[in-house]
């Protein structure tokens, strides 16, 4: 099973999330093989860390909430909340596969939420996606809402990936290729 995984930062937390920056990196190295995706979210004028994404294969929701929650960031008080939802790989493959590469262009995760018809596909000019993937309910039964991560040329253009009709939200964060520097 796949997951998406968003922790939230909470204020003012930027000197104990650097604190605990190998922590988190040694804890995302043990789930190395099972990362599709991960990086930090940023806000915009300063490029700070705002929080965490992380998609990954694990075998059931019990193993995605330990996986979340036992994070060691999230043990010392960094993020203010998690959204922890089922996902479904369209693209088939990992951000590390993306032809775009590492570096370059702007990134974004775009979220949008709500309930909706099921839409087991990718859209039709996907060779900007980085990942891409209906958000689901634990039974995997329910759509409820998209995660994407993507190169685009702004912000806008990043949310225009998404459909209005088909989401009651949406949210654009810039984002970037995580894990250890190279």
């Amino acid at each position: 099973m796949e997951f998406f995984c968003y922790h939230r930062d909470r204020r003012g937390v930027l000197t104990l999330r650097q604190k605990l920056v190998e922590e988190h990196w040694a804890y995302m190295d043990r789930y190395a093989a099972e990362l599709i995706a991960r990086g930090p979210t940023l806000d915009g004028p300063a490029g700070l860390p705002t929080g965490s994404v992380h998609i990954v294969r694990l075998p059931d929701p019990a193993a995605a909430r330990a996986f979340a929650f036992d994070e060691p960031g999230y043990q010392a008080g960094v993020y203010r909340d998690v959204l922890l939802r089922r996902w479904r790989n369209l693209l088939g493959r990992t951000m590390w596969d993306f032809p775009g590469g590492r570096t370059g262009g702007n990134r974004y995760l775009v979220l949008g939420l709500g309930e909706g018809e099921k839409d087991d596909s990718a859209p039709q000019d996907a060779g900007e996606l980085i990942a891409y993937g209906p958000l689901l309910s634990d039974d995997g039964e329910r759509r409820l809402g998209t995660a994407a991560l993507l190169r685009a040329p702004d912000r806008e253009a990043a949310r225009a990936l998404l459909s209005p009709d088909r989401h009651t939200e949406i949210h654009v964060h810039a984002w970037q290729f995580g894990g250890r520097p190279s």
